[in-house]
């Protein structure tokens, strides 16, 4: 095979890989701003999150999620909808498979998908 054909088919080939990771949906704007309410509905509710046993601020929480949204963004091309992220990123500990927990003031804990869900649903329609 001549240098230019050699050339031309890595050239091909890298298009290709690049065409495929850009094919990957990434995760569209409207859900991470979505995502970005959420978390910060969760930062400033001063409630406290439970994973794997022990109690963290919602600060540390949020911390957490970002960490998995990062993740899902970098390695597994993003996330279609903020109940996607509820459902990959803020339901359980991927480690552990053990279901997170959200305490606020003295109402008993929660599922965090519960507590997630409903704060979506705010954070779509705030006042209502």
């Amino acid at each position: 095979m001549s240098p230019g054909a050699r050339l031309s088919r890595a050239l091909c080939t890298v298009l290709a890989a690049l065409a495929c990771h850009v094919s990957h949906a990434a995760t569209p704007a409207t859900t991470r701003s979505e995502i970005d309410g959420l978390l910060k509905a969760l930062q400033q509710s001063g409630c406290v999150f439970q994973r794997n046993g022990s109690w963290f601020s919602a600060t540390e929480a949020k911390a957490h999620m970002l960490r998995k949204l990062d993740y899902l963004e970098d390695k597994r091309g993003g996330v279609p909808s903020a109940e996607a992220f509820i459902e990959q990123a803020a339901t359980r500990s991927s480690m552990t498979g053990q279901a997170y927990q959200v305490r606020c003031g003295t109402a008993p804990a929660e599922p965090s998908a519960q507590w997630m869900t409903r704060t979506l649903k705010q954070v779509r329609h705030p006042g209502s």
